[in-house]
């Protein structure tokens, strides 16, 4: 370095230690310069696609031009609200998720307890990767394979063919996007369980046992409400993901086994009715805080 060059750097080095220590002395400060960028981003990303997603569905639009009419009406939400076949869609689309949750439920919280309590550190690694790995393969790919399963020639009949029993005709129906469905988001309900009872010390399971609580007390008391915000987490990414999907329906549904996410996708891109899908957009996001109020109101995130 030269001559020259000591001052400069000399003065820039002071002037980082100077905005340092001037964040130091105010932590407010050093706080708003870590959550005013993102913040910022989010409110200019998310809240500002979601108000102009509002405001359209209050539009409509002409009946002989096909043209946006920006005028305030309740139509599209009326239409959502009386007209028998897209209530019946919500219903579907509601129920599944519902479904989809409470089986990944059922399905990932022994395998998540196995992995935080029982398996070893190399065991565990070997299933968290296997938990993982789908999740490496493309999501068409893992939807295309239970094609493939369930189909009326599939695989799932033709082992049923070898042993003697009768097909199964769930290939494209809504038994078949349950299966998809709770296949495609099960790690995503395993991970945060996986989390939360990982996090458990052990001292409260020999406490358990001190007092003389058995396996099955000790599941109700102990382990269940300390695992609540890893079903909680793993709910909420199950619920939603279901609720928004319209591609799983295209590939294994049947007739009569739209989404909610198929309807919008059809108002927007065939249709042109942009007011209609904003309305009907709404949907999933009203459920969703509804979900979330409700799981509020048992508790569940006091354990958090």
């Amino acid at each position: 370095m030269t001559t020259a060059e000591w001052p400069a750097t000399r003065t820039g080095g002071g002037g980082l230690r100077r905005l340092s220590a001037l964040l130091w002395r105010r932590p407010f400060a050093a706080l708003s310069a870590l959550v005013v960028p993102p913040l910022a981003w989010f409110l200019l990303i998310y809240i500002a696609a979601l108000a102009v997603l509002f405001v359209a569905a209050f539009w409509s639009v002409d009946p002989f031009t096909g043209e946006v009419v920006r005028d305030f009406t309740f139509q599209n939400f009326q239409d959502v609200a009386t007209l028998p076949t897209y209530r019946h869609i919500v219903y579907r689309t509601v129920l599944i998720a519902a479904a989809v949750t409470v089986t990944d439920a059922i399905l990932a919280f022994p395998v998540a307890y196995f992995m935080a309590r029982i398996a070893g550190p190399r065991l565990r690694l070997v299933l968290t990767t296997l938990v993982v790995l789908p999740l490496w393969s493309s999501y068409l790919a893992r939807v295309y394979a239970w094609r493939l399963i369930l189909a009326h020639d599939g695989a799932l009949n033709w082992a049923l063919s070898l042993v003697g029993l009768p097909s199964l005709a769930i290939g494209y129906s809504n038994w078949a996007m349950w299966i998809v469905f709770s296949y495609i988001w099960l790690p995503f309900m395993i991970m945060p369980v996986f989390a939360a009872l990982e996090r458990v010390p052990n001292s409260y399971f020999e406490a358990s046992q001190d007092l003389g609580g058995r396996g099955l007390r000790t599941l109700r008391k102990v382990v269940l409400p300390l695992a609540m915000p890893g079903l909680v987490a793993g709910s909420i990414f199950t619920f939603s993901l279901t609720l928004g999907d319209y591609i799983t329906p295209v590939l294994v549904g049947g007739p009569g086994s739209d989404f909610i996410g198929n309807v919008v996708y059809a108002n927007v891109g065939v249709a042109n009715n942009i007011p209609f899908a904003a309305a009907y957009a709404t949907v999933p996001l009203v459920m969703m805080a509804l979900y979330l109020w409700l799981a509020r109101r048992i508790g569940a995130f006091e354990v958090m």
